[in-house]
């Protein structure tokens, strides 16, 4: 197997599927990359598993042939020589790797191709969505993603298309964050999945603004294409609670603030509080909100902050990074609060309205 390419075009596929590989056992087969050169083109797959990741991309191949390196020294010779091209040859159990500008090379020992597990493919048709949209979806909901591993139920993205919309919602019990958009009639229904953070974060990061993204769903697998990729990841089992029981029916009450302003406030305050509580106030009056810590060991911090709000004085009890992590996927400049009492679940949602809001428990005054 022999092949040269652009160095900075390969460490770009590198260092992606590096993100996807096992590292806890740094002699395993999951700890390394599989790399294929066929006619023009090498193949490149990384796994753990769970999320699997696959690419191909154009280079001059002298001989075909696949084998497998070590992800993590792999990416370090990468990133460790100069830009221009570099020439990948393997010999038996042996990869070289030499750069064309420095007088010097790499020898990595491989692992077979033969033992690299092989890829799920899919048995459902494929839908497709706008990746800006599906990338917006991910970037409302993901947060909010329970990391409790006795309520692994809670530890993904609850993914579902009916009547049209493709819906994502994901709660870690003491909030929701829920996004839905249409999708079209094209594709049946599926009942809801479960979907692990980690393929939607590389997806957040590595896909771009620009064309369609594919989505298939089977029972127990998630597939995604878009470019030149094509990725899979086993889904959590398990029921999702049922968020729709959630959702207040109605709020007799709101107050208006912008975005900015709460996000400052929400830095400044914090930095007073409690950080295993996480507790903040915000204390409504007609035409202000504050927002406070409590008194403690440390001190106390309070900023008053304009806002649209005619009602009695009361004041709201919120973990404030709930607040925050809204406001931050937010791009809007007014946020609107709605809420019934100060005991009872807050609504979060852009003016004016969207697809999308963010649902809040109070904690205890």
């Amino acid at each position: 197997m022999k092949f040269s390419c652009d160095k900075d075009i390969l460490l770009k596929e590198i260092n992606m599927a590096q993100e996807i590989v096992s590292t806890k056992n740094a002699m395993s087969i999951l700890s390394n990359i599989y790399l294929e050169a066929e006619e023009d083109a090498l193949v490149i797959k990384a796994t753990d598993t769970k999320v699997s990741f696959e690419t191909r991309m154009p280079v001059a191949v002298s001989e075909t042939g696949a084998t497998t390196v070590l992800g993590d020294k792999f990416l370090g010779i990468l990133n460790s020589i100069p830009e221009g091209e570099l020439e990948f040859e393997q010999i038996d159990t042996k990869s070289t790797i030499k750069p064309s500008k420095k007088k010097i090379k790499f020898q990595l020992k491989s692992i077979s191709s033969e033992k690299f597990p092989e890829f799920p493919v899919s048995s459902e048709k494929y839908f497709e969505i706008p990746v800006k949209d599906f990338k917006d979806m991910i970037m409302q909901t993901v947060f909010a993603v329970s990391d409790d591993e006795t309520r692994y139920f809670m530890n993904g993205v609850h993914l579902e298309k009916t009547d049209g919309n493709i819906v994502m919602v994901a709660t870690d019990g003491r909030r929701l964050a829920y996004i839905g958009k249409p999708i079209g009639n094209g594709i049946k229904d599926f009942s809801g999945v479960i979907i692990p953070p980690k393929i939607l974060t590389i997806l957040i990061k590595r896909a771009g603004d620009e064309g369609p993204i594919s989505i298939s769903v089977t029972d127990k697998t998630l597939f995604i294409r878009f470019g030149s990729y094509n990725l899979s990841s086993v889904l959590i089992e398990g029921p999702f609670p049922n968020y729709k029981r959630v959702i207040p029916e109605s709020q007799n009450s709101m107050f208006v603030v912008n975005r900015l302003e709460m996000l400052d406030a929400l830095k400044r305050v914090s930095l007073l509080v409690e950080q295993k509580s996480r507790r903040i106030y915000l204390g409504l009056a007609s035409g202000s909100v504050s927002v406070y810590s409590e008194e403690n060991d440390i001190g106390v911090a309070r900023e008053e902050i304009p806002c649209k709000y005619e009602g009695e004085e009361l004041s709201i009890a919120l973990n404030y990074r709930y607040i925050e992590e809204p406001f931050k996927v937010m791009d809007d400049e007014e946020i609107c609060i709605r809420f019934t009492d100060t005991t009872k679940a807050i609504t979060i949602v852009p003016v004016p309205e969207k697809d999308f809001f963010h649902i809040v428990m109070p904690m205890q005054n």
